[in-house]
């Protein structure tokens, strides 16, 4: 029966209707490189879009759920950002948002579950994002929450709302290893918090997540990379069974980036596949990323 519930409550990870998922609302991998870089002062639009492709549940030793247990989540993103001519403590201050539009279908068959969903996800909104820019390096601060805007049932795992509303503070930086800026190695750092499901009096555990590059620009522009992310449960969720309330979730991936960005259009376009090598009470599954930037 541990076994059991330890699945219902997996499945319901992926979707966030528990507290088991390793992170929030936001998803680890949508950045890779250059993610702590904030760009000049102007209006930007980054539109992402993730196939996630689920391929089992993971206990609390990181085996595998017996029973065939898969799924997939598509998600299509729009992040604004408007970076300001302003300063605060040294760094240039911007505001952002971001709007997904999610689809879920979830086919657990080893823990009898099985739902499909889809529209626009949680809204976000950062009032506080701050860029500093040296010679050799980069680094970004923000704040911001996300709000449970969208629908949540606890009857419903695949519902795209999580049914709660988390606080992010972002910090990351980059290290350019040349002067011209060729090699750079970057560290994006995401701690959430967040508040309790009014529908199942469960306060998920605060998380925390890190995407890290390696990337090499070449002369013509197309920038090649090693990618990752890794994400903890730090705390115990408050108002589970006893017997899950332990069970902190953990994922950690490895993938490959490809990208390009052309100044003259304002436009940028990159590439990513994670495989996820390692989970813990939670899902494993395999990720393809598009990335488009574009300045206005």
């Amino acid at each position: 029966m541990v076994l059991s519930r330890l699945g219902i409550a997996l499945a319901s990870a992926v979707s966030g209707n528990t507290a088991l998922a390793a992170n929030g609302h936001y998803v680890p991998g949508v950045e890779g490189l250059g993610g702590p870089v904030l760009p000049p002062p102007g209006f930007y639009y980054r539109g992402y879009a993730v196939n996630y492709d689920i391929d089992s549940l993971r206990d609390e030793q990181g085996q595998a759920i017996p029973g065939e247990n898969s799924g997939t989540v598509n998600a299509l993103v729009s992040r604004f950002v408007w970076v300001t001519d302003k300063t605060v403590v040294g760094a240039n201050y911007g505001v952002e948002a971001i709007i997904p539009v999610l689809e879920t279908d979830l086919a657990f068959d080893g823990v009898g579950l099985s739902d499909d969903d889809s529209g626009i996800g949680d809204i976000y909104l950062g009032p506080i994002v701050l860029g500093w820019h040296g010679p050799q390096w980069d680094a970004v601060f923000a704040a911001g929450m996300w709000f449970d805007t969208a629908q949540f049932s606890q009857d419903e795992p695949a519902s795209v709302g999580k049914g709660h509303r988390t606080t992010m503070l972002t910090l990351g930086g980059t290290w350019h290893l040349d002067e011209a800026r060729r090699w750079s190695l970057s560290a994006l750092a995401r701690y959430e918090v967040k508040t309790e499901q009014n529908e199942t009096g469960i306060t998920p555990g605060d998380s925390w997540l890190v995407e890290w590059g390696l990337g090499r620009r070449f002369a013509n522009g197309v920038e090649l990379g090693l990618v990752g992310y890794d994400a903890w449960q730090l705390e115990s969720d408050k108002g589970t069974p006893a017997a899950l309330a332990d069970n902190k979730a953990e994922v950690h991936a490895f993938g490959i980036e490809a990208g390009r960005f052309w100044p003259q259009l304002g436009v940028g376009l990159k590439a990513a596949y994670y495989n996820e090598y390692e989970s813990e009470n939670d899902t494993r599954g395999d990720m393809l990323r598009l990335q488009l930037t574009k300045a206005f």
